[in-house]
């Protein structure tokens, strides 16, 4: 059975309110569910969305897809697959990270000088057969 994290459409005609739930993927959009995780709101400012992150976690590691929707939402609220860490948003770095940032960057700063240089190279061809007539370019001479 397919299971899917998606949202329920909820609330009184133009005013939208979803209910993030686990549901079987042949059952229809506001019909039957398993399990209910959490509420969106987006006609607040800003759209308010609450999840039960310990629920959300073990459907994801039993192998529920979320949709898109839900899986935007699920990265704002800071959910993330069982075994997939959040990356540290802080600025303690180890030694050993710090140098191999130190070392890599001069590497990408010179491909992008030579694929700079490439171009150039390029535009300066292109210009010079531009020039010529354009018989003569594909081996024709005209007169």
């Amino acid at each position: 059975m397919a299971v899917k994290i998606r949202l329920r459409r909820m609330g009184a005609h133009k005013k939208p309110f979803y209910r993030i739930v686990v549901a079987d993927a042949r059952s229809s959009r506001d019909g039957r569910f398993i399990e209910e995780l959490g509420y969106y709101n987006p006609l607040t400012d800003p759209a308010t969305v609450k999840i039960d992150e310990d629920k959300a976690r073990k459907w994801l590691a039993n192998g529920a897809q979320p949709t898109d929707t839900v899986r935007a939402l699920l990265n704002k609220a800071g959910v993330s697959k069982p075994g997939k860490e959040a990356a540290p948003t802080g600025e303690a770095e180890t030694a050993g990270d710090g140098e191999a940032a130190a070392e890599a960057e001069p590497q990408a700063v010179a491909a992008e000088e030579a694929v700079a240089k490439e171009t150039e190279e390029a535009a300066e061809a292109g210009a010079s057969e531009e020039a010529e007539p354009k018989g003569e370019a594909d081996g024709e001479k005209t007169e």
